[in-house]
């Protein structure tokens, strides 16, 4: 068994593109099913993670695919950011 708050000292990683989406900010649950439903990580930082953030990137629970040690990784679809293509050389 695992307490809600050790899930938010562990850094969630995206198995498909190797990011790093951050630490757990809130979890969503289920109240009729009695389980946790997904949890909810901050949003992409805009410009150098400074002036505010995207909205929250919400991870349902069944994309969790490996509860770690210090670390959680899940699988979801590669994060991409439109405005990275405008700063490439």
């Amino acid at each position: 068994m695992i307490k809600i708050s050790d899930l938010r000292i562990r850094e969630v990683v995206n198995v498909v593109d190797g990011r790093r989406l951050g630490l757990i900010k809130d979890i969503d649950i289920d109240l009729e099913a009695g389980r946790i439903a997904a949890i909810v990580l901050p949003g992409q930082g805009r410009f150098l993670g400074l002036f505010g953030r995207d909205d929250e990137l919400i991870v349902p629970w069944e994309k969790i695919k490996k509860i770690g040690i210090d670390i959680i990784l899940v699988e979801i679809a590669p994060y991409h950011n439109p405005r990275e293509d405008s700063y490439r050389y």
